[in-house]
């Protein structure tokens, strides 16, 4: 009787974070990825994740924080993926035989918001996932720091060279970052 209910607990716990924060963490994904189902199947994961290690959460972060974090780890997986580098490729390919856009396309392209978020989702993936947090997801440095593993000093370096556009080509200091694709 007790496991029921502990069972029945952890179900309705994962029912109300999916709610809360499911389409949250699709466009978190979406900015990672760059691919609508890749980024719903990430966030399916990271929701089985939280579900199969719910005791794990220690509440030192918020819970959107603590998913957050899954999804960025799920998202840089994802990347460093065979399926995810082939499909790339395919898709390069792809654009290089179509280079004809449409004149919605092109007006799409001229608009300051679309160049802006190009811009963004052409920086390398430490200096886009530190603007993509802070400004387009709200996030404050020391959030960025507890999602990303890294100090918050380095956090506010990456938003200032993302914004300057003059990155260097040291490795970087968070866990797993050197060397990662982006």
């Amino acid at each position: 009787m007790a496991n029921e209910y502990i069972e029945w607990t952890a179900k309705e716990q994962l029912k109300e974070a999916m709610d809360e924060h499911g389409e949250y963490l699709i466009r978190l994904a979406y900015l990672y990825v760059k691919d609508w189902a890749a980024a719903e199947d990430i966030v399916q994961e990271v929701f089985l994740a939280y579900y199969q290690k719910a005791e794990q959460f220690q509440q030192r972060a918020s819970l959107k924080t603590y998913l957050s974090k899954i999804a960025v780890n799920k998202c840089h997986d994802h990347l460093r993926s065979w399926k995810n580098r082939c499909s790339l490729f395919t898709e390069s390919i792809g654009q290089l035989i179509s280079r004809n856009k449409t004149p919605e396309e092109a007006v799409e392209q001229l608009s300051g918001q679309a160049v802006l978020l190009k811009k963004v989702l052409a920086l390398p993936i430490h200096y886009r996932e530190a603007i993509l947090l802070y400004y387009y997801q709200e996030f404050t440095t020391k959030e960025i720091s507890q999602v990303l593993g890294c100090s918050e000093n380095t956090v506010k370096t990456r938003l200032r060279r993302a914004k300057s556009k003059e990155p260097t080509e040291r490795e970087d200091s968070c866990t797993g970052m050197g060397g990662a694709a982006g």
